[in-house]
């Protein structure tokens, strides 16, 4: 059974919208159906076999693949390694990102900043779904 990348992609931006453990998503690898669940909003009805196969596998939260601030520090390592100092500032307080993503719409990096999260985000997902023997269609 082949599952399009952009439903898996779908679920892994629902999953990561939130702290880790407040949604979550699981697909079964045989049908390629996604459940969705929520401890703040609604969730499928989960299929009765859900706890007694092994055919469901969670989607990854974004901090499960390692997707936070190793990003950061990858781009800003790789784009402005003069300004690591400026950007650790940053990241010793509450509200890291927004200063982050202001800081580099000032300079005009941001859009990059974007583009570059969106293709560790796509790169990781796919290496994700080969790990765990998921087909992709597309």
């Amino acid at each position: 059974m082949k599952i399009k990348f952009q439903d898996i992609e779908l679920a892994f931006e629902y999953v990561s919208s939130s702290q880790p453990l407040m949604n979550s998503a699981y697909i079964s690898k045989t049908t390629g159906q996604i459940f969705y669940h929520s401890d703040m909003y609604g969730s499928d009805e989960l299929p009765e076999d859900f706890y007694e196969k092994h055919d469901y596998i969670e989607i990854p939260h974004k901090n499960d693949l390692d997707l936070g601030q190793r990003l950061v520090w990858e781009f800003v390592n790789t784009e402005i390694p003069g300004l690591t100092d400026k950007i650790k500032g940053f990241f010793s307080k509450r509200g890291a990102y927004s200063r982050y993503k202001s800081f580099l719409e000032e300079i005009g990096l941001l859009q990059r900043w974007y583009d570059f999260e969106n293709e560790r985000q796509t790169r990781a997902i796919r290496e994700w779904c080969e790990e765990n023997d998921i087909k992709l269609d597309g």
